[in-house]
């Protein structure tokens, strides 16, 4: 009867741990695979944002080499304009010196022309009235005229650089602005990106933490099941017939105690 009742323990706590080990391996197998999943999307996430952070580092030193290079074309343009400017100026002022010593000079030589044609009837070696350094002499007059020409030159072709450089000025700020709204929009983009993936990364931790946690409880506890569920030493088939062939010996040896097997 003692080996009957042992033998029916015996086959619950089979029952039990067939059931607690099943379902304990289950467990392990799900923790198991859910660790290294977040094991891998934790890599993922945190390689993702090491290159959203060297992609914003690249355009933000970008942004900052754009607004340098326009600081300086800026001023450069500034100085630029100003010697223009001041240069068109002086030109002009020039020519209109110029025009006026002409007018001066024209009128001279226009009196002076008249004069010498009163006194210079005798001797008859003058055939025509003094004309003075006029222009059509290449003198005086006819300097001054190329000075004036000369003026004029550098005046219209100091406008024209000045219109050349504002134009190319224009374009070159003109790119500059759109590319650097382009970055700065991608920076923008780049760091909510980061920032949604980095809110990800400390969720996934604390995943990661839990289900560690639940890991380790599950292997804690098929270490308990070990003893008496796997590590007995002896199978529970084994044990089942050897308690079987006592029973029946002991059966047996009854039946003769009780006169049954005496002829």
């Amino acid at each position: 009867m003692r080996l009957m009742a042992e033998a029916n323990e015996e086959s619950e706590h089979k029952g039990w741990c067939d059931t607690e080990l099943s379902t304990n391996e289950q467990t392990r197998k799900e923790k198991t695979d859910s660790v290294e999943r977040l094991h891998a999307e934790i890599d993922q996430l945190q390689a993702s944002v090491a290159q959203l952070t060297e992609a914003i580092g690249e355009l933000s030193k970008a942004v900052a080499e754009l607004d340098a290079a326009m600081a300086k074309a800026t001023k450069l343009r500034q100085e630029e304009k100003q010697t223009n400017t001041e240069t068109i100026k002086d030109a002009q002022d020039a020519q209109t010196a110029v025009a006026q010593a002409l007018v001066v000079l024209k009128e001279f030589y226009a009196k002076a022309g008249d004069a010498t044609a009163l006194v210079q009837r005798q001797p008859e070696i003058f055939d025509s009235a003094y004309k003075g350094m006029g222009s059509e002499s290449g003198g005086v007059v006819g300097m001054l005229e190329v000075i004036q020409s000369d003026f004029a030159r550098l005046e219209s072709e100091t406008e024209a650089s000045e219109a050349s450089a504002q134009n190319e000025y224009d374009t070159f700020m003109t790119d500059s602005k759109v590319d650097k709204a382009s970055k700065s929009k991608d920076i923008e983009h780049k760091g909510a990106k980061k920032q949604d993936q980095e809110q990800a990364l400390v969720t996934k931790g604390e995943d990661l933490e839990g289900t560690q946690k639940e890991l380790d409880a599950a292997l804690a506890y098929f270490d308990k099941l070990k003893p008496s569920c796997v590590d007995s030493g002896v199978t529970f088939e084994d044990r089942v017939g050897r308690r079987k062939e006592e029973i029946e010996s002991l059966q047996e040896a009854l039946r003769i105690l009780n006169g049954e097997d005496i002829a």
